[in-house]
């Protein structure tokens, strides 16, 4: 007997590769966002190239682990087929306190960093503006 609250997409560990893009994505804004609001102050060109390469290194290892794994695996695992976002996100995602619904753990993945880069616009815009009023 099935529970009715079970959803008929089974249970998965591996997240989409939209995710990680997604992610990526909020990392890079990030670092622009820093470079264009922030760049032209003296002496701190210095300080954004070491931020922009802890940025970079940080997307780079896990690159290049997804890509040292993805070269082991068979091409016929089926771990290796790609999940379509939307049957990823109506199913279950399984991490180790228990389930948890696919679209609420990309939410969970994604939040904090694209919090910093909206947060980086806003600092941004504030400091803009008060530096545009103060001149």
């Amino acid at each position: 007997m099935s529970d009715p609250n079970q959803l008929d997409t089974p249970a998965s560990d591996q997240l989409p590769a939209m995710v990680y893009k997604a992610a990526a994505g909020a990392v890079v804004t990030f670092v622009l966002l820093a470079w264009l609001f922030f760049g032209g102050w003296p002496h701190m060109g210095l300080t954004l190239a070491v931020v922009s390469i802890l940025f970079l290194m940080a997307l780079a290892i896990p690159f290049a682990l997804w890509l040292a794994w993805r070269k082991q695996q068979d091409a016929d695992s089926a771990q290796g087929e790609a999940v379509a976002l939307r049957e990823w996100a109506a199913g279950e995602f399984g991490t180790r306190q228990g389930g948890l619904k696919g679209a609420n753990a990309a939410i969970e993945i994604l939040l904090p960093i694209a919090a910093t880069a909206v947060g980086m616009l806003a600092i941004g815009l504030v400091f803009y503006v008060v530096s545009a009023g103060a001149g």
